[in-house]
C-alpha cells in the first residue's frame, strides 16, 4: 500500500492530514497486528509534538501513539470505541485516530516519499 502524497509523516508512523486529522500508517499497522482497542485522548486536551497522547492495543503489544503537532484536541474517531479494527482495514480514512487544531507542526515531518524511504 502506498502512502498518501498529501499527508505528512512522523517516524514514529503517525500521519497529519491537512485538516489536522491523525492517524497510524499502513506501515504500523501491519506491524501491530489486529487492534483490539484505542485509547483516545481527551477532547479540549494541550498536547505537544512528539507527546503520547492515545494508545492502540493489538493482540501482539501495546503502543503510544504521539502527537505529529502541538495544538488542541478537537475530536477524536468515536467510531473506533466499537470498531477498533478500522485502523488495520482504513488506516488512512476510516481509522484516523484524532484531530488537532494545529498551533505548530513538529519537527522532522516527512512527505510520503521520505518515509517510505526510511520504512522501506
Amino acid at each position: 500500500m502506498t502512502n498518501p502524497t498529501e499527508l505528512k509523516y512522523a517516524s514514529s508512523h503517525e500521519w497529519l492530514a491537512g485538516d489536522g486529522k491523525v492517524g497510524i500508517t499502513h506501515h504500523a499497522q501491519d506491524q501491530l497486528g489486529d487492534v483490539v482497542y484505542v485509547e483516545l485522548p481527551e477532547v479540549g486536551r494541550e498536547v505537544t509534538a512528539g507527546e503520547a497522547v492515545a494508545v492502540v492495543e493489538s493482540v501482539k503489544t501495546a503502543s503510544d501513539i504521539y502527537a505529529p503537532a502541538s495544538g488542541k484536541i478537537v475530536a477524536v474517531n468515536e467510531d473506533l470505541e466499537g470498531s477498533p479494527e478500522k485502523v488495520n482495514e482504513s488506516p488512512f480514512e476510516g481509522g484516523w485516530l484524532f484531530q488537532i487544531e494545529v498551533s505548530e507542526e513538529g519537527e522532522g515531518l516527512m512527505d510520503a516519499a521520505a518515509y517510505e524511504a526510511e520504512n522501506g
